[in-house]
C-alpha cells in the first residue's frame, strides 16, 4: 500500500477525533467540578448562634455557590442538590439544572460598569476564549474543504494547505485553552465577584474542593489531536510529492526516442557539390523531340 494512502488515512482519522473531542469539551459543562461540604458547614453553624453565624446560615440557603456544582465554558450546572427557587435555573439537554455562565454580551443593564480591573480582565480573558474556539472550528472546516479537495485530485498542494489549516485549529485551541487557564486563575486568585474563590468566606473556602472534570481533559486531547492531524497531513504531502515524482520517472522510461535522419548539410568553406542532370534526354531525329523535322 502506498506510504501517501496509509498516511492520509491516519491523518483523516486523528482530524474527526480531534474535532470531536474539540466539539464535546466545547458543549459540556464538565471542566470544573466544584465540591461544596454542606452538611459540613450546617453543622458548624448550628452550633454558633452568633450573628454573623446567622448570616453565613442565610447564605448558605440563598447563594448558589453554596452548593455542589460542575461547570463548563457556558453553563453552571447542579447535579446534587438544586440551589434554592429564587436562583432561576433551567433543564440541561442532560437534564440537571443549570445557569448560564454571564459573559454580558449585550450588558443591556450595565451591570459592568462597576467592575474592577482584574473583574475587566476576566470578562475579556473569557470572551476571547469563546471567540478563539469558534475560530478554530471554522479553520477545521476549511481544513476538511481542502483535504476532500487534494485527496480526490491527489494534489500535494491542497494537502500542504489543510496540514497548515490544521495547525492553525491548533494554536488557536491551544490559546483558547491557555486563556480559559488564565480566567481560572483570576477566578481564584484575584479580587473579580462575590460568587469567586477570594470573597468566599473562610468557612466555605475550607469546605470546598475543586477538580478538573473530563470536559477539561477532552479539550487538551483536541489540542493534542489536532496537533497531531497537523503533522500526519504534512508527512502525507510528502509522500504524495515522491509518489507522483516517481511516477513521471516511470514514465519517462517509456517514451520512444526520435533520432534526426540524414540530411545534406553545408558547412562554412565547403561548397555543396553539384548535382546530376536528372532531365529527360533527346536524340536527333527523335519523334517526341522539340525539333523534330
Amino acid at each position: 500500500m502506498p506510504c501517501s494512502a496509509v498516511t492520509l488515512s491516519l491523518a483523516t482519522i486523528t482530524s474527526i477525533i480531534a474535532v470531536a473531542l474539540l466539539a464535546i469539551a466545547f458543549a459540556t459543562d464538565n471542566w470544573l467540578y466544584i465540591e461544596v461540604r454542606r452538611t459540613n458547614i450546617q453543622n458548624f453553624l448550628s452550633r454558633n448562634s452568633d450573628i454573623q453565624s446567622q448570616a453565613l446560615l442565610d447564605a448558605v440557603n440563598s447563594k448558589y455557590y453554596y452548593y455542589t456544582r460542575t461547570k463548563g465554558l457556558f453553563r453552571t450546572c447542579f447535579p446534587k442538590e438544586r440551589p434554592p427557587p429564587t436562583i432561576k435555573l433551567y433543564l440541561s439537554p442532560v437534564e440537571t439544572y443549570c445557569m448560564n455562565v454571564n459573559y454580558y454580551i449585550p450588558d443591556e443593564n450595565e451591570e459592568t460598569k462597576n467592575f474592577t480591573d482584574d473583574a475587566w480582565t476576566r470578562l475579556h480573558m473569557g470572551r476571547s476564549m469563546v471567540a478563539l474556539f469558534i475560530i478554530s472550528f471554522f479553520a477545521v472546516f476549511a481544513a476538511f474543504c481542502t483535504g476532500v479537495t487534494g485527496c480526490w485530485r491527489r494534489s500535494p498542494g491542497n494537502i500542504t494547505a489543510t496540514a497548515i489549516l490544521m495547525l492553525l485549529a491548533c494554536l488557536l485551541s491551544a490559546g483558547a485553552m491557555g486563556l480559559w487557564h488564565g480566567v481560572e486563575y483570576y477566578e481564584k486568585e484575584k479580587q473579580v465577584g462575590d460568587e469567586f474563590y477570594q470573597q468566599w468566606s473562610t468557612l466555605l473556602q475550607d469546605n470546598t474542593t475543586i477538580y478538573y472534570d473530563w470536559g477539561f481533559a477532552l479539550g487538551w486531547l483536541g489540542v493534542f489531536s489536532c496537533l497531531g492531524g497537523s503533522l500526519l497531513f504534512f508527512f502525507g504531502s510528502c509522500c504524495l510529492q515522491a509518489e507522483k515524482d516517481r511516477e513521471q520517472l516511470d514514465n519517462v522510461q517509456y517514451i520512444v526516442p526520435v533520432y534526426p535522419q540524414k540530411q545534406q548539410y553545408a558547412y562554412a568553406g565547403y561548397p555543396v557539390p553539384p548535382q546530376p542532370y536528372s532531365g529527360p534526354y533527346y536524340t536527333t531525329g527523335s519523334a517526341y523531340g522539340p525539333y523534330n523535322y
